[in-house]
């Protein structure tokens, strides 16, 4: 298997645990100083596991890798990314509604784990589609 191939793996890895919502192996596959950076914030692992859990937990957040391209150590994700807001999450009520909508994330992978992450989607869309206003 080429390098790009064993650094798509990763990130294939990666989107099955997350659809999951199994943090323990997300965390196991990003490099202890993982930088991970997205639409609501950046950090280490810690900052941003409780993010993901609310994403996870409130919105049923599922992502379909829609293409994966490598070059080198970076490998580009393009997903359908769908949810359903069905229980709290971000200090808001679950609405019941859902969501359809494309996100990217972008992957370092140094020594097979997740040196870096960053991550755009529509938040806006997303929020508007879920019910949820601003606070």
């Amino acid at each position: 298997m080429s390098p790009e191939e064993e650094n798509k793996a990763v990130v294939i890895r990666y989107v099955e645990a997350f659809n999951r919502g199994d943090l323990q192996a997300l965390r196991g596959l990003m490099a202890d100083d993982a930088e991970i950076q997205g639409v609501m914030g950046h950090g280490l692992f810690e900052r941003i596991e409780p993010v993901w859990r609310q994403l996870i937990d409130g919105y049923s957040m599922q992502l379909r890798i829609e293409e994966l391209v490598a070059e080198g150590r970076i490998v580009a994700a393009k997903y359908t990314e769908t949810g359903t807001f069905t229980r709290p999450a971000f200090g808001h009520e679950p609405t019941g509604k859902s969501y359809e909508l494309v996100a990217m994330e972008f992957f370092e992978i140094e020594g097979g784990k997740i040196k870096r992450r960053w991550g755009a989607r529509d938040s806006a869309s997303q929020l508007r589609h879920l019910g949820v206003t601003a606070s």
